[in-house]
């Protein structure tokens, strides 16, 4: 038994060619936040004690 709370994904290759990595927003997630195909997100990372916090917010 897990003990996580929350969905978990997984990180993957952007394309075979690419450098960078993709992850998914679980479905749940983007209903919660009203994200859709196309949005644009900016993204910040803070890190603290080997612990990432993320924070997400949508651009107009």
């Amino acid at each position: 038994m897990s003990s996580h709370q929350g969905d978990i994904t997984f990180i993957a290759k952007a394309n075979s060619k690419s450098k960078s990595l993709r992850t998914t927003i679980p479905a749940s997630v983007a209903r919660q936040f009203g994200f859709k195909e196309g949005d644009r997100l900016l993204w910040k990372i803070e890190a603290e004690d080997n612990t990432l916090t993320i924070k997400i917010k949508p651009l107009e």
